[in-house]
């Protein structure tokens, strides 16, 4: 799904020079990026309705834009969310095929999908058979289920279990 080029206009344009002076943005990476030494700017986006999104941006940060692409003003960089439900897995993948056909609104960037658990315990076999083909083909990262979020508590720590998803979008513990 990413790439090390980016293509604008038709044709490859290299990446940010950081031999010399450090990274340099391109024209159109938002002016908050992680080379610019702001902090990092994404937009969630859910696959379907519950997925987590509002939960997400409420602990981790970031732009919600519900089930919607990123307008012209919001964060390009898009983490698509979904529940590990049978529901959530095959939204996901739909969504990933729409990336890789190019129908989304021109300078989104997909970086990576978000899963949800959508309850306590390990995923039956063919539902983690679905998660390896995300997987092929995207960074994921999982959130597992957590008792207070249903309740309304998002305060405190975000699960040890989602550090990697805390270091992404740099609310690190």
């Amino acid at each position: 799904m990413r790439t090390d080029v980016r293509v604008q206009q038709g044709r490859p344009q290299p990446g940010p020079e950081i031999w010399v002076r450090g990274p340099v943005a391109l024209p159109d990476e938002p002016a908050h990026s992680p080379s610019a030494g702001g902090p990092r700017r994404f937009s969630w986006v859910g696959v379907h309705g519950g997925a987590g999104v509002s939960t997400l941006t409420a602990v981790y940060g970031g732009h919600d834009c519900g089930r919607d692409w990123p307008g012209p003003a919001e964060p390009p960089s898009v983490l698509l969310v979904a529940r590990t439900h049978a529901t959530g897995l095959t939204a996901a993948l739909n969504a990933l095929e729409v990336f890789r056909r190019g129908e989304v609104p021109h300078g989104l960037d997909l970086d990576a999908v978000v899963l949800v658990a959508d309850a306590p315990g390990r995923l039956p076999r063919p539902l983690a058979e679905r998660v390896k083909v995300i997987e092929s083909v995207i960074d994921v990262y999982r959130v597992p289920w957590v008792a207070d979020w249903r309740l309304g508590d998002l305060g405190g720590r975000p699960p040890k279990e989602a550090d990697p998803l805390a270091r992404l979008t740099g609310r690190a513990r």
